[in-house]
């Protein structure tokens, strides 16, 4: 061992000795960091990122429908993919202008959409969460039978919109014609229905769980008939406009990913999804899972529905809105981001 005074070191020494320690000093500190690493592990590409970019989505409807966007907002999927959940809650009508204008990025309710799309508006459905329409048909306590609503009053969200036009086709499967038997007075969203119900103001609604869990459990209300099984619907999903396609597929890309898991989350974990939507919903458990059960099978899981529900789907849409026939599928749909997440998530 070797012991030297200070005193007796020259300049040169001195600066040797202090780019030593200096040196020792770095060390010291990757080494802290490699440790802290170890215990507070990170993705390193999430400090590569920067600030999370906003995407703005609309939804109509607070409950099941509308539930995959909640997931990946609640269980963080859309942070995951650098974005800034917004969701926006309005009316159909109102997100097609907004989708149109650019003052909304992806619109969650697609099925005005869609009819907008064949009448020529610059939008592409890019994903698809709802097969079939995720409806229950609920009247008053005193109204048996579909056909006792002959004259009565039908509470809906929007004139020709999914709701409205899955409550005529389901009071039709029953000899009434909607549109002349009864009368619709828009009424708003789902928990305005039920309120409007409770006071009598309308007669009958179709209405998505857990509302129609609700009026049932909660205020006596009678579920005459359900959309789930009888006819295809495309619902639910993400339709966006045409320059934001072409323009920023890869914002599009991160936004099917978050969404992906969500879905995944959804079909996989019966009691962690149930327990998050009595959260959501604010209900007790049996609530929320008996509504995540009569809903499960409505949903894709791929983002995509088979050839044959699009085509069934457009069909009845040309009818609807007076085409002389259905429009392609092609100038709707654009599933090509939906098929490439797919791929990369193991989604079959």
């Amino acid at each position: 061992m070797i012991t030297v005074l200070a005193g007796a070191l020259t300049a040169q020494e001195m600066s040797i000795l202090g780019r030593a320690d200096a040196v020792m000093k770095i060390r010291a500190f990757m080494i802290i960091s490699v440790l802290l690493l170890a215990v507070f592990p990170f993705q390193p590409a999430v400090l590569a990122q920067g600030a999370p970019e906003r995407i703005r989505i609309s939804y109509s409807s607070g409950g099941m429908t509308s539930i995959d966007l909640f997931i990946a907002r609640d269980r963080k999927y859309f942070q995951q993919q650098n974005l800034n959940g917004e969701l926006i809650r309005m009316s159909a009508n109102l997100a097609i202008s907004a989708g149109i204008s650019g003052d909304v990025d992806v619109l969650g309710s697609i099925g005005s959409a869609i009819r907008s799309i064949q009448r020529g508006a610059p939008l592409r459905v890019i994903s698809v969460t709802l097969r079939r329409p995720l409806f229950f048909l609920v009247a008053r306590p005193e109204y048996s039978t579909v056909k006792d609503l002959k004259g009565k009053t039908l509470g809906i969200v929007t004139f020709g919109g999914s709701q409205h036009t899955t409550a005529k086709r389901l009071i039709a499967l029953h000899g009434l014609n909607a549109d002349k038997e009864l009368t619709s007075i828009q009424v708003g969203e789902e928990s305005m229905q039920l309120q409007a119900l409770t006071t009598n103001a309308i007669q009958v609604a179709a209405i998505s769980p857990p509302y129609a869990q609700i009026a049932r459990d909660k205020f006596n209300m009678k579920i005459l008939e359900t959309s789930t099984d009888k006819f295809a619907s495309i619902q639910n999903g993400a339709a966006v406009n045409l320059k934001m396609l072409q323009e920023r597929p890869d914002f599009l890309r991160r936004f099917l990913r978050a969404r992906a898991q969500a879905n995944k989350y959804f079909l996989e974990r019966e009691k962690e999804a149930s327990e998050l939507l009595a959260s959501i919903w604010n209900s007790d458990f049996k609530i929320a899972n008996e509504s995540y059960r009569a809903s499960k099978a409505a949903f894709t899981g791929t983002g995509i529905p088979t050839d044959d529900e699009i085509k069934e789907y457009l069909a009845l849409d040309a009818q609807i809105i007076g085409l002389p026939q259905p429009v392609p599928a092609a100038s709707v749909f654009d599933f090509t981001l939906q098929r490439e997440i797919n791929k990369e998530l193991g989604v079959k």
